[in-house]
């Protein structure tokens, strides 16, 4: 067997593999007698078949086979050797044929190689950074959340948009009259800030206990069969039956008391000892949206950066022909008549991609272990933290994210995420931050660029 390549220019190749009758002889002789043995033919015992008999029956297609596998082994195998960096797939020449009587045979295929990306990162790079302010405001609006959060319901003198209203329910007539056998629901329960209709939930403002609205459950909630079904206590076949107004009756008002500036509430706020006065709360708060913000930060550096860099690289050659041959191959949707235009939405992404793995292998980037468990460690601070720092111990933290990588669809994730982080890391570190701080509002105008 001989195999061959050639650069046909910068970013295609030609591999010809040639392949003569002793390369693949014995292995088709070989396979012919697996045949024999296990394959009964009329009048001859299993093992005892006629060679003749079987070359004669078996021998085209299992030539055909044997030669395509050499071909296809002989292909990767060179492109695994030489560390070719291929894109797509080989491209067989519309001229490779396979001939039942030859002996030897040629195949050409055509490759699609990775062009060389000329990207010098430097300090004469420069890509902006921006920092965002916190604000008193900021750090107040996040306390008052916090108290929302933190506090505990009970009963109110006055409905507040969020309130939870409990009373009497009654159906009324059109003339506004109680409904002799119509529908009463003793124990009403509303949350008029679950309303879809804006009118209906005005309806219950500034209201006391004692009062009586009148409303129309059907369009409080759009006619919501599941939710008139739970507000009326009916089957929901029976909602088209109630479309009318009924009466509520208020009884009581249940609100959301925030919680009291306490030991208590600091420690469930910002963690155990981490504030012991109102000052302490709103520096340890304060700290806290600093770190949640560095992130919103150096998601915005990633865009920066790549835009920099993506213009630093410039126009990239791409072995079009190759990947848009691989492309159709491997999407129904796709032929030669949309290709063009699908090809043109993946291509940057595509030079993108070439760019990071140039910086990987330039600066020797790699995902050790515990970049994976940080990763894993940040996703179960995020689900965690939904309960409240106190219950975010490092124990426990850990002891998740040891868990949660061990499935291989988050291990992969992780993974990617891990990379593509030390990625901007090894950016940050090679070009001059021009550093810049905004307030929130600001820094959210960027995205509107």
């Amino acid at each position: 067997m001989n195999v061959e390549f050639k650069k046909l220019d910068n970013v295609t190749g030609e591999l010809t593999v040639t392949l003569e009758e002793k390369d693949y002889a014995d292995k088709v002789k070989k396979q012919l007698k697996e045949i024999g043995k296990n394959r009964p033919e009329p009048g001859f015992r299993s093992g005892h078949v006629p060679m003749g008999m079987l070359e004669k029956k078996y021998g085209p297609a299992v030539k055909y086979d044997i030669v395509n596998r050499e071909i296809a082994d002989a292909v990767y195998d060179y492109i695994r050797d030489e560390k070719l960096r291929v894109l797509g797939q080989p491209v067989a020449d519309k001229d490779n044929e396979f001939k039942e009587g030859e002996k030897d045979f040629t195949f050409k295929f055509k490759l699609g190689l990775a062009p060389d990306i000329d990207l010098k990162l430097g300090k004469d790079l420069k890509i902006p950074y921006y920092t965002i302010a916190v604000s008193d405001e900021m750090v107040d609006q996040e306390i008052a959340a916090l108290r929302k959060r933190f506090g505990v319901q009970g009963p109110g003198e006055e409905t507040e948009p969020d309130a939870v209203i409990k009373g009497v329910i009654s159906e009324l007539n059109p003339d506004g009259s109680v409904k002799e056998d119509g529908i009463v629901v003793d124990n009403g329960i509303l949350a008029p800030i679950h309303f879809t209709n804006e009118e209906q939930k005005k309806l219950f403002e500034g209201k006391h206990p004692g009062d009586v609205v009148v409303f129309n459950p059907s369009a409080s909630c759009n006619n919501n069969a599941t939710e008139m079904s739970s507000m009326l206590n009916i089957d929901k076949e029976a909602i088209d039956q109630h479309q009318g107004d009924f009466n509520f009756e208020i009884k009581e008002i249940i609100v959301l008391k925030p919680a009291e500036l306490n030991q208590e509430f600091f420690d469930n706020a910002v963690g155990k000892d981490k504030a012991h006065n109102e000052d302490e709360l709103k520096e340890a708060v304060k700290g806290l949206l600093k770190d949640q913000l560095k992130g919103e930060s150096d998601f915005r550096f990633t865009i920066d950066a790549h835009a920099v860099i993506e213009k630093k690289v410039g126009d990239v050659q791409l072995p079009e022909e190759v990947l848009k041959h691989f492309l159709i191959s491997q999407n129904e949707g796709l032929n030669s008549e949309n290709i063009d235009e699908e090809f043109g939405k993946i291509r940057q992404q595509l030079v993108w991609d070439l760019t990071k793995d140039e910086i990987v292998k330039k600066y020797s980037v790699e995902v050790s272990e515990d970049d994976l468990l940080n990763e894993a460690r940040a996703a179960v601070y995020r689900q965690l933290s939904q309960y409240g720092p106190a219950s975010l111990t490092e124990g426990l933290i850990d002891h998740y994210a040891h868990e949660v990588v061990k499935d291989p669809k988050n291990r992969e994730s992780f993974e990617r995420n891990a990379l593509n982080k030390k990625i901007f890391e090894v950016v940050k570190e090679q070009v001059t931050l021009d550093n810049k701080e905004l307030s929130i509002e600001d820094f959210r105008k960027l995205y509107q660029v």
